[in-house]
């Protein structure tokens, strides 16, 4: 039996009706576009790291673009299977009642603004060109109210993809908004605290 047709976009939906959204597509296919969506989340995410990191200063822009192209959508998806898994597993201490796979679709879905976001660097390309990955930033320099007002919005989608991420996070799992913050916290403090405790001992080690 196959499964039933969504009855709604989830492109659409998903910016003001998260919950909604992401219960349609589990119970539909919670498979749905979510290895796309993952990969394009992952481009997104390296296009931040190249700018951050400066790497205009050693490679062109043609080579940047083309390692973001490749490294961007498999470093997504690899990061997608991990945290996904981390929040299934830590959820569960607190009463976290989702699986794996509508875990995966959540955090797939929840990311749709930031892949929107992608959509920016047509304009930031034409008119910063490889400044943005670069420390000195001319062209940025002349043109700074625009480049803050483009980062400004990268920052409101960014921090909006948060928001549903919570939401659908937590409709999956069966909880609040405020419970999936937790969720996410403890996935910090999963990897924060064995990496205090080396730090640590390495410490005393050395002493």
């Amino acid at each position: 039996m196959s499964a039933p047709a969504l009855a709604l976009n989830p492109w659409r939906s998903a910016w003001t009706r998260p919950r909604e959204t992401i219960q349609a597509i589990v119970d539909s296919n919670p498979e749905y576009q979510v290895f796309a969506l993952a990969a394009l989340a992952g481009l997104s995410q390296a296009l931040d790291r190249a700018s951050t990191r400066h790497l205009g200063d050693e490679w062109s822009l043609g080579v940047i673009l083309a390692i973001v192209a490749i490294a961007g959508p498999i470093g997504g998806i690899i990061g997608w299977y991990i945290s996904s898994a981390l929040l299934g597993w830590t959820g569960k201490w607190i009463g976290g009642a989702g699986n794996y796979q509508n875990i995966r679709a959540a955090v797939a879905w929840s990311s749709v603004p930031v892949i929107v976001s992608l959509l920016l660097l047509v304009p930031e390309l034409l008119l910063f060109g490889k400044d943005l990955f670069t420390t000195e930033t001319p062209r940025i320099d002349a043109n700074l109210f625009g480049y803050i007002s483009l980062i400004c919005l990268e920052i409101a989608l960014a921090i909006w993809a948060f928001v549903l991420f919570l939401k659908m996070l937590g409709q999956v799992q069966g909880f609040s908004a405020w419970r999936s913050l937790g969720n996410v916290s403890l996935i910090v403090l999963v990897i924060l605290v064995p990496v205090i405790v080396l730090a640590v001992g390495f410490a005393a080690f050395l002493k």
